[in-house]
């Protein structure tokens, strides 16, 4: 039995008494509609319930498949491991971003609406229709039009992997050309480099041995510097280092070189590392064999000498030198050989296994070394005594020459002048004269005795030598020059008497140094350059205090102002990334004159022009003694005298400022 559907019935409507009787009329009449429409739905809706109910049982129907659907995934999922869950959804992604793809290239271009073609069908899968019926019309079945469609892709897929080979093979030989390339290019660069480097060792190695002959004329001398000066003669000198021996002067000639072992007896224990570290230095920077042998053995000597002096402050100096002494009793007077034989016997010792006192000779055994390279240095010692005394005759004989020369032009000269005064009869030199033409000797040919009674207290003390012993002396001091293997030169004390009045000008002007190096140190300006070109001056003249002091220029240290000008020109033509031509803004000028006689009086400064030059004038600065008239050349403009402009004109302090900038013009329409 079907259910009954209930409609609500229309409301009721009041009226009120004094409304028409239509009205009511027309209310049943609409009462009466409401029915009969009701009756209908209820109709139709008894004669639709069964399909109603056909669809409900489909869609329960339907939803019971999806559930059981879902529940096969749920157990499918649960049953699958996460690897293959992620294979699976990497998968399903790929074949996601390949369809997209796939769309993207195909519909970048052309649309189905719009493209070249008139195509509607773009969006579409192509298929070939001309194709598959002319296939049709000669007799090609299905199947066989498809099978020859598949060797043909298969044969443009096999063409395109051999496609593909052959790029990938030209990339790989391109790749490898590249390397090769940068390989060659990097040994290319690792040999200049490494030319680089060495010139670069040369070049420090050289500046080390001129500072070494510098440090060595200038009396300053360090202990490394004696050392290089060993090496200076060990091969013979050519013309290069005759050239860079006049440079330093004849220093090296000078002094008596001992052994160079020798060195350490007269250094403390901070002097021996020092010198240490530089002939870990020299070590680093020599490349010839002969010099490298001589640091070494220099180095095994150092380390030596260290080695004792830290043994001297752990066991005392009396106990150190009682072992050294030991060793040295043994090892002093052999040859290199026989230290070289004495050192294969103590080795052949110390490997017998026999019963004897290990540290006594690991120790001898260590000196052995020490000794050997005393040895060698002793044996290349000679090689520079007698090539410095080869190069000191040299030497003298060149100064022999130049001093004949210099005689036989000298004599030339007088003659010359004789010959011009009166003429000789003959050309040949006149004989002394005969040896009774001698003056007699005479007592009053010889200074008077001293009395010793009348001298000073102190003067009494100094021995008094007698003829022959002051003859004995000499003879012995000649003796040492002759015995000896080379003659130092004398050095002159020229120099150091030129000294004194060196210092005496130089202190003069150490104000003036003090107050340029003062200004020099101020930083400059981005738009300031410095301004130290002198001009002569226009009009030079005597000074009335020459004859009292000595004339000179006073120090001067003078910038110039530089800017653009963006005048309507210039803004037309140029911009900030091409600017116009820098022109001169202004000038500072900064005089010293710390030693003026006269404080009282300031220096001045005049304008002078030049006639026919309209563009520069010269400004000449006026001091009193001792200082000279000095000018500079500036740009003729009209100057701004204002002081927030930046002019300034001043004495102070022994230094003249004079600072000011030009005038700029502003125009208006």
């Amino acid at each position: 039995m079907g259910r009954r559907s209930r409609s609500r019935s229309p409301p009721r409507r009041h009226y009120d008494d004094d409304e028409p009787r239509q009205s009511s009329h027309r209310s049943r009449s609409h009462r009466d509609k409401g029915r009969d429409d009701e009756v209908d739905s209820r109709k139709r809706h008894r004669s639709r319930s069964p399909e109603r109910e056909r669809h409900r049982d489909k869609d329960r129907k339907g939803k019971d498949k999806e559930r059981s659907r879902s529940r096969d995934r749920k157990e499918k999922k649960k049953r699958e491991t996460s690897e293959e869950r992620r294979e699976r959804k990497a998968e399903k992604k790929r074949l996601k971003d390949e369809e997209e793809i796939r769309q993207v290239a195909e519909l970048s271009v052309y649309s189905a609406v719009d493209n070249p073609f008139h195509d509607v069908n773009l969006g579409q899968q192509f298929h070939w229709q001309k194709k598959a019926e002319k296939e049709k019309k000669q007799g090609l079945s299905l199947t066989e039009a498809q099978r020859r469609d598949a060797i043909r892709r298969q044969e443009a897929k096999e063409e395109l992997e051999r496609l593909n080979q052959r790029r990938k093979a030209r990339e790989e030989e391109m790749k490898l050309r590249e390397e090769e390339e940068l390989r060659m290019n990097r040994l290319q660069e690792s040999a200049k480099m490494s030319e680089w480097l060495d010139k670069d060792g040369d070049f420090q190695l050289e500046q080390e041995r001129r500072r070494a002959a510098i440090r060595i004329k200038e009396k300053r001398a360090k202990a490394i510097d004696f050392l290089a000066l060993n090496l200076k003669y060990v091969n013979p000198p050519n013309d290069e280092e005759e050239e860079d021996e006049d440079d330093v002067g004849d220093a090296g000639l000078e002094i008596d070189l001992d052994e160079p072992y020798k060195i350490f007896d007269n250094l403390n224990k901070d002097q021996v590392a020092e010198l240490h570290e530089d002939i870990e230095h020299y070590l680093a920077l020599e490349t010839s064999n002969t010099n490298l042998d001589f640091w070494t053995n220099m180095m095994v000597i150092c380390k030596d000498n260290l080695d004792k002096i830290k043994e001297r402050e752990r066991v005392g100096a009396v106990a150190a030198m009682a072992v050294e002494e030991d060793i040295s009793r043994l090892l002093n007077g052999k040859s290199y050989d026989e230290l070289s034989s004495l050192q294969r016997r103590v080795q052949e010792k110390l490997g017998s296994g026999e019963p004897i006192d290990t540290d006594y000779w690991e120790s001898l055994l260590k000196k052995l070394l020490v000794w050997k390279s005393k040895a060698k240095l002793r044996t290349l010692h000679e090689v520079v005594v007698r090539n410095r005394l080869e190069q000191l005759r040299k030497r003298q004989r060149d100064e022999a020459l130049q001093a004949q020369e210099e005689l036989l032009a000298g004599v030339a000269r007088a003659a010359s002048r004789r010959t011009a005064e009166a003429p000789v009869e003959s050309m040949g030199i006149e004989d002394a004269g005969p040896p009774e033409d001698v003056e007699p000797y005479d007592r009053s040919m010889s200074p008077v005795p001293i009395n010793i009674g009348k001298l000073h207290p102190d003067d009494r003390q100094i021995p008094i030598l007698s003829a022959a012993d002051d003859r004995r002396n000499l003879l012995e001091q000649r003796r040492a020059v002759a015995g000896s293997q080379f003659v130092p030169k004398v050095v002159q004390e020229e120099t150091e008497q030129a000294l004194p009045e060196l210092n005496t000008v130089s202190n003069a002007d150490l104000a003036s140094e003090a107050m340029y190096r003062a200004e020099a140190e101020k930083d400059l300006d981005e738009e300031e350059e410095l301004f130290n070109l002198e001009e002569d001056l226009p009009n030079p003249t005597s000074y009335n205090w020459e004859d009292k002091y000595r004339p000179r220029k006073p120090r001067y240290f003078n910038r110039v102002h530089t800017g653009y000008e963006w005048n309507k020109y210039n803004q037309t033509h140029y911009d900030t990334d091409n600017p116009p031509p820098k022109v001169v803004q202004g000038y500072k000028f900064n005089i010293f004159y710390p030693d003026l006689i006269d404080k009282s009086k300031a220096p001045t400064y005049k304008i002078v022009k030049e006639p026919g030059n309209d563009d520069t004038v010269i400004l000449q600065f006026s001091a009193g003694p001792p200082y000279e008239d000095i000018a500079f050349r500036i740009v003729n403009r009209e100057w701004e005298f204002s002081h927030k402009r930046g002019f300034r004109s001043s004495f102070d302090r022994g230094c003249l400022s004079l600072w000011f900038n030009f005038r700029r013009n502003f125009y208006r329409k």
